[in-house]
């Protein structure tokens, strides 16, 4: 018992209390929404979208914000209610139901037999004194016996950053990535096959 006693009396630099105080993360959503939606055409086709992949470290979720000197800086203590691909799907698929180009917009797993497949992956969402971006490219294939590449394209987006604040940034990246969205519904009329 005497040997523990001084051994703690040796250590006085050691400390089990940390020595900053806990700052919990502050969390956004990434939901871009779009204003207004329209009835699908009649005969409009199906859709299967698929899981949206991640380009370079976009799977993690603090925000990436590009400093003066063009250096990347990964907020420490804000970031994305979801990682960025998830949330950045699911948007989608609500963006795209509204858009009026396709009857059904459906998820992997759905029972639902759609001609059309779109896959997706996030390229970029960033912001840096100003100016928010983001990108992704998408892929068009028609399925049937045998599958049909439709178009490719890699499309992006921008929005102002209002001031210099981490709310501002998450605005602004939420905003890029609607005006990428719509840079994708505006594209898939031209990819889209001819009605039969």
């Amino acid at each position: 018992m005497k040997r523990r006693l001084l051994l703690l009396g040796l250590l006085p630099g050691c400390s089990v209390l940390p020595d900053r105080p806990y700052v919990e993360a502050r969390r956004f959503p990434l939901e871009p929404r779009r204003a207004g939606t329209t009835p699908p055409r009649a005969g409009a086709p199906s859709v299967l979208l698929r899981a949206m992949r991640a380009g370079s470290a976009l799977e993690a979720r603090g925000l990436r914000r590009v400093r003066a000197d063009g250096t990347l800086f990964v907020e420490p203590y804000a970031e994305w209610a979801a990682p960025p691909p998830e949330a950045a799907e699911a948007a989608l698929r609500e963006w795209l139901r509204g858009s009026g180009l396709f009857s059904a917009v459906t998820a992997p797993g759905t029972r639902l037999t759609t001609a059309l497949v779109l896959e997706c992956e996030l390229l970029a969402l960033e912001a840096e004194p100003g100016t928010a971006r983001a990108a992704i490219s998408a892929l068009l294939i028609e399925e049937g016996g045998t599958p049909r590449l439709l178009g490719q394209q890699v499309l992006r987006g921008q929005a102002p950053v209002a001031g210099p604040s981490v709310d501002d940034a998450a605005r602004g990246m939420t905003a890029a990535l609607g005006d990428t969205f719509a840079a994708l519904e505006r594209a898939l009329p031209g990819m889209l096959p001819a009605r039969r």
